[in-house]
């Protein structure tokens, strides 16, 4: 089994207007609710590759009600922890071309609700073939709540997969224990090494760098130019098909839930890494986040093309 943690999952509420009027009413039909998040969308692939997963995080109120019974629906299994605090709604009007996002911040998470979790958490670790950690934490919670559930992982010998930036990622870097692998975007390793942007050269000088020697994987995406990959002392660069996307939105989560059931499949680096990839190819052909058309998956792994870069 694979675990897909999303500890501030939302409802995603999604209004499409033909045009915004401000300091008005406005009157919408075209309506979408759905359980959203990161771990959630990596989860809604995982089954769709018919691996057997299950989602946990922190759930409360009748969001979180929400959120249980559509996953339940799909058949995806139910880890989350119920708190006293209310679920967030995450609200996306589309209008004129445009999107307009209005996002809440989440339930502030309690000390006991915080123990609470690490407790599950240590249960099921040792029972499942890996764990991914996505998105941003709650409230309450410190920056170094990933590093604790990293080293608590790591006492049972079970793969984290980590997807997350800022604080949280900085933490993980700078402590003693480390994922299996982490996924950066282009954006999210500028930051993390105090640039405004980076290249390619850049890129792959960072990824030989003593600050990711200790992690095994570490997946650079670069959207639609593809990913520069390293695993151990390897380094790859990775090119994807150019498509007509009809919504990349999610198609990081989707390439997690690629290199996930890769590497519980015990793939080898060029296979797994195409395999990993073509999920975010093929998430962004789909209207709905988090989705993808399995009888597709040879053709996307066969358009995606992996060198091996020789090491100075």
């Amino acid at each position: 089994m694979i675990v897909t943690i999303t500890l501030n999952p939302a409802v995603d509420i999604s209004y499409k207007l033909d045009n915004l009027s401000l300091d008005t009413v406005n009157r919408v039909g075209d309506v979408s609710k759905t359980a959203g998040g990161k771990g959630l969308n990596v989860a809604r692939v995982l089954y769709q590759l018919g691996e057997d997963v299950a989602a946990s995080g922190f759930l409360g109120g009748s969001l979180g009600g929400f959120i249980s019974a559509q996953i339940a629906a799909l058949g995806i299994r139910d880890f989350f922890v119920p708190i006293d605090g209310e679920t967030r709604n995450c609200i996306a009007i589309i209008h004129e071309g445009k999107q307009t996002e209005i996002l809440e911040s989440g339930p502030l998470i309690s000390e006991n609700e915080a123990t609470l979790f690490l407790e599950r958490f240590t249960e099921y670790v040792q029972l499942v073939r890996l764990v991914t950690l996505s998105g941003s934490l709650p409230k309450g919670l410190p920056a170094d709540y990933y590093v604790k559930l990293v080293e608590i992982a790591n006492q049972y010998d079970t793969p984290i997969l980590l997807d997350s930036n800022g604080a949280s990622l900085t933490t993980i870097i700078e402590s003693e224990h480390k994922p299996l692998l982490i996924k950066p975007n282009e954006e999210e390793l500028a930051n993390l090494l105090g640039q405004r942007s980076v290249d390619e050269s850049q890129i792959m000088d960072a990824l030989g760098s003593l600050l990711f020697a200790d992690i095994p994987w570490v997946v650079v995406t670069l959207g639609a130019d593809g990913a520069i990959v390293k695993h151990d002392k390897n380094l790859y660069r990775a090119r994807v098909p150019k498509v007509s996307a009809s919504n990349p939105v999610g198609s990081g989560d989707s390439v997690v839930a690629g290199f996930a059931a890769g590497i519980a499949r015990e793939l080898a680096d060029e296979e797994l890494i195409k395999f990993g990839l073509s999920m975010g190819v093929l998430n962004a052909l789909e209207e709905k986040t988090g989705h993808i058309n399995v009888e597709k998956i040879g053709w996307a792994v066969g358009q995606i093309v992996v060198e091996r870069i020789e090491n100075d």
